[in-house]
Parts: C-alpha cells; structure tokens; sequence
C-alpha cells in the first residue's frame, strides 16, 4: 500500500492534470504491451502493434528499446516521464524535457534499473550521457507515440477528458472529499492521508508540494508514483475504458440504428459536461422512467458510461459512444 501524508498546504495544492500526459501514456502502454492484461479494452490495440513490428523498421528499434527501459516490473526510470502542470505539454516538449535530464540522475535511474533485473538497450551510453544514445532515445519515443499511441488518440482523449469532467463535478460538488470519493476502490482518504493500491509498501509525505494527479488510459488497474520521493509528487490513475471504438455514422444513419429518443439522449451525452438522468430527461423532453430504460440501453451497448454522485446519477458518453456520433472528443 502506498501511504499519501497531506498537510493543510498539500490539500490546497491538489492539481488535476486536463489531458493525457503524452510519456506516461508511451510508458504505460508499453508494460501494457509485455502481458495479456486487460483484454477486452487492449487486445484489440495489441494485435494493431504487433501487426506492424512484423515489418521491422523504426517502430520495431522503438519498441525494443522502451521495453529494455520499462520492464513490466517494479521500477522504470523516473526520467522518462518528467512533471508537468495544468493542462501539460506536448510531446515535442516532453521528450525534450527527458533529454536535458542532468547526467548524474540518469547514470543514478539506469543503475536502479540494472540493480532491479533490467536490462536496458544502451544502458551504458545512456548513464554516460552520451549524445548518440540520448539521440536514439529521443527517436524512439517519438517513433512509438507516432506509431502505437498517436492511432488511438480519440479514444485516449476522450477517455481522459470525460474522467476530469467527473472528478472536477466532485470536486465543485463535494471538496476534497468528494474528489477523493471518486478514487474507490483503488484508493481511500483516510485524514490525513490517501491509502493507495500498491504493489510494495510505502510511505510518501507531500511536505508542502502539494499532488498532481495525471489520468491516463493505459495505466491498469491501480495507480503509479514516482520512486524518487524527492521529485515532484504524481499520482497516475488509470481512467475508465469503454469497449473499442467502430466507424462513425451521421445523424439519419444513428437515428436508424438506435432509434430518435436513444440518438438524441447520445447527442446530449456526448457534451463536454457529465448530466444526471433528470436533466437527460428534461433535455430530450421525454419522462425521466423512460429516460432511466433508454440509458440503460445505451450503458449496456458500450455507448454510454454512469457513476454514482450521492443522489445523482451522472451519464457521458464512453468513447465508442463519441466514435459512432462522428464528432471530435470531448474538451
């Protein structure tokens, strides 16, 4: 279990990243790539990967060296995925980011890694800080996001923005509290600390630097931190992941398929907002019995997704949902 310790300054300094963080995604994806987890959300995503290793090339060099980096086991680097804030920064800049890392740290995280069982392509050169290797890892970071996470960008964004529009409701709604509320089971508050599903034992004090929190689609199960306690706290969470996407059709084509009262409560779901069943219901003027049947509809199919908030229940569209409308993700 990983311990979070809060101060009063800590709690007023909790950050909620707004998009997905671009190297976390690239790292997170890549343990999801070395096992057999979660196969109705990534088997589909896999076979697309492995489809195009076969060819060889710049994509196969990326993945070889990303996995000799981040073993699917207990420690990664902590110099792939430097911190961002607020709405966080693209991938140009983070890979830029990764490179200026000083040379002493990374000859300090490649000698964790070799102590841990890793065995990183490079590894000596990279700890030497040697230009051609920091080169090599620069390419392959970019090459594998352009090639294996870039492809399914829609559904990681529209996954990601449709969790920070639900945290963010609690948050208004309920404080930290019910921010925190949204993290069960995989996590729990118990003041002043947050008690989090952990593969090890351990303990973090925030001691004034507060918490970015960073939602990521590729993240499995239960969250990840950084090792060196040193570093700016984050917390990555996995966010919820709808079935995959299909091929987008136009309105007459979803009112066909659907029906005209299940379309519409689609459309209205597909905003940015997360909306309770009542205001679905007073949106598409139908009752608020018939709009409970008809979303249950639409959750069951993989179209919609619902959580709890007290009394309320919220409903948005999953990706899939988003996809079959045709439009862009939601902001």
């Amino acid at each position: 279990m990983l311990r979070i310790h809060f101060t009063g300054r800590d709690l007023e300094r909790i950050r909620l990243s707004a998009r997905p963080d671009p190297l976390w995604e690239v790292v997170c994806s890549a343990c999801r790539l070395q096992t057999r987890e979660g196969p109705q959300v990534f088997d589909l995503w896999r076979r697309g990967v492995r489809r195009q290793l076969r060819h060889g090339g710049a994509p196969l060099r990326a993945v070889r060296m990303l996995c000799g980096l981040v073993p699917f086991a207990a420690y990664f680097p902590d110099f792939l995925t430097p911190a961002a804030e607020g709405r966080g920064f693209g991938l140009d800049e983070g890979v830029d980011r990764v490179l200026s890392t000083p040379r002493r740290r990374i000859e300090r995280e490649i000698g964790l890694l070799t102590a841990s069982g890793g065995r990183p392509r490079a590894g000596t050169a990279l700890a030497r800080g040697e230009r051609e290797a920091l080169h090599v890892l620069g390419a392959a970071l970019r090459e594998y996001h352009t090639s294996f996470i870039a492809p399914v960008g829609q559904a990681v964004d529209a996954a990601v923005s449709a969790d920070v529009d639900w945290r963010s409701r609690a948050l208004r709604e309920g404080g930290i509290e019910g921010l925190w509320a949204t993290f069960g089971p995989m996590a729990r508050w118990q003041s002043p600390a947050l008690e989090v599903a952990y593969p090890v034992d351990r303990d973090l004090h925030l001691d004034g630097r507060g918490l970015l929190l960073v939602p990521s689609y590729f993240c499995w199960r239960r969250p990840v931190a950084l090792v060196d306690d040193s570093l700016q706290p984050v917390l990555v969470y996995p966010v919820e992941k709808p079935a995959p996407t299909v091929s987008a059709a136009g309105p007459a084509e979803l009112s066909g398929l659907l029906g005209p009262t299940r379309a519409a409560l689609l459309q209205k779901a597909a905003s940015p907002a997360w909306y309770s069943t009542s205001e679905m219901a007073a949106a598409t003027g139908i009752s608020l019995s018939s709009a409970s049947q008809q979303l249950a509809v639409l959750r069951r199919t993989g179209l919609l997704t619902s959580r709890r908030d007290g009394k309320h229940v919220l409903h948005s569209a999953t990706p899939l949902g988003r996809r079959l409308l045709g439009g862009p993700p939601a902001e």
